[in-house]
């Protein structure tokens, strides 16, 4: 990566605010709870792997310039329609075309990982970018089982492994194995005296138990889980032992929003998104496809059913529904913090439709300085 910038000189050590909460975020405008987002880097019928990228480029800087908190990118393998298969190196990226934006993986899935390269990548983001970024960590392959074997060969069976290795890893992060321990004189480098904070995501409830024993912020995959987001909040609350971390449980939920300018056009964008996840379940991942070819699909019975269970679970309108809903949503399960995503086809609907939930909460609404 070049680490150049259209216009304006580079700077690569731009840190957080003074006294920034490296956890806990503030609400914005008249939004109720923070507000940040979760991108795949779309990739929709039409568009490149390169199209995408540098789209969420630009929206990472937008989002900045907006006032959106947090700026999260998934791992996930062998989906055409996404194109964040490695989020550090994203992030990286994304780190020298943003200034104070917090950036974080939602998240790295450990299991396909050794635990000292996710800190030798992490320690070296947070070098780079000091006080911005948050290691968000799952226990799922992000993929199916075949590339996932690809993927962790010579390493663990998998999630069941996912506490022991959690504890490697941190580990390395602060360089405090103890005495006797095979790794006490391995060091991750480079190591500094901050690291990130450490986000156990998750969308059922084993995660939501172990990161509220840890005393860890949670991340609850409400946009793919929805009907155990209460159990898993409610599990991750009465688990929760206060931590050097956290002093109190800190959650936030992710939540597919779509927002135009009519209801009907929020619709039929949401619908590009619900025709891929159909297409995933069954086995057949690939492009985001346009709104015309999912409102020309034959769905079967049994596919026009899927569809509209997981419309149901999408928040969609004009802003001001969307505002409504996600605040309906907030208040339901209690969320801490929301992040939005909008896996829609069409980079400029997308950008849009983050734009205007931003609008509709009077959030910064600025361009992104460039430099």
């Amino acid at each position: 990566m070049s680490g150049e910038h259209t216009g304006g000189t580079q700077d690569h050590t731009e840190t957080a605010p003074p006294g920034a909460d490296p956890v806990r975020a503030r609400a914005r405008g008249s939004a109720p709870a923070p507000l940040s987002i979760l991108d795949l880097a779309t990739v929709g019928a039409g568009y490149s792997p390169a199209d995408a990228l540098a789209a969420t480029t630009e929206l990472a800087r937008a989002a900045e310039g907006w006032g959106y908190h947090r700026f999260w990118v998934a791992e996930h393998h062998g989906m055409p329609g996404v194109a964040s298969s490695n989020p550090a190196v994203l992030l990286a990226h994304l780190g020298a075309h943003t200034r104070t934006l917090r950036l974080g993986s939602g998240g790295v899935m450990l299991p396909n990982h050794a635990p000292l390269t996710v800190a030798e990548q992490f320690g070296l983001l947070e070098a780079l970018h000091p006080g911005r970024i948050d290691l968000g960590l799952g226990r799922a392959p992000g993929t199916d089982q075949a590339t996932a074997r690809a993927l962790r060969r010579g390493l663990s069976d998998g999630a069941e492994d996912f506490p022991q290795q959690l504890a490697e890893l941190t580990h390395f992060l602060d360089g405090d194995f103890p005495d006797g321990h095979p790794y006490a004189r391995l060091r991750a480098v480079p190591q500094s005296t901050a690291r990130p904070p450490i986000w156990l995501l998750g969308s059922s409830g084993f995660s939501a138990r172990l990161a509220g024993r840890l005393g860890l912020p949670f991340a609850f995959a409400h946009h793919f889980s929805a009907a155990n987001t209460v159990p898993a909040l409610d599990l991750y609350r009465s688990s929760f032992e206060p931590s050097d971390v956290l002093d109190e449980p800190y959650a936030l939920i992710g939540v597919s929003a779509v927002a135009a300018d009519r209801e009907s056009d929020a619709l039929r964008l949401a619908r590009s998104a619900g025709l891929a996840m159909l297409r995933l379940r069954q086995g057949r991942p690939g492009l985001i496809p346009t709104p015309d070819e999912a409102e020309s699909h034959p769905y079967t019975e049994m596919e026009a059913d899927f569809l509209e269970s997981w419309l149901g679970n999408v928040v969609l309108g004009t802003p001001g529904q969307v505002a409504d809903g996600l605040e309906a949503l907030r208040k339901r399960v209690g969320a801490d913090e929301l992040m939005v995503t909008s896996h829609i086809h069409g980079h400029e609907a997308r950008r849009r439709s983050y734009g205007l939930i931003a609008e509709a909460y009077g959030l910064t609404v600025a361009p992104s300085p460039r430099g």
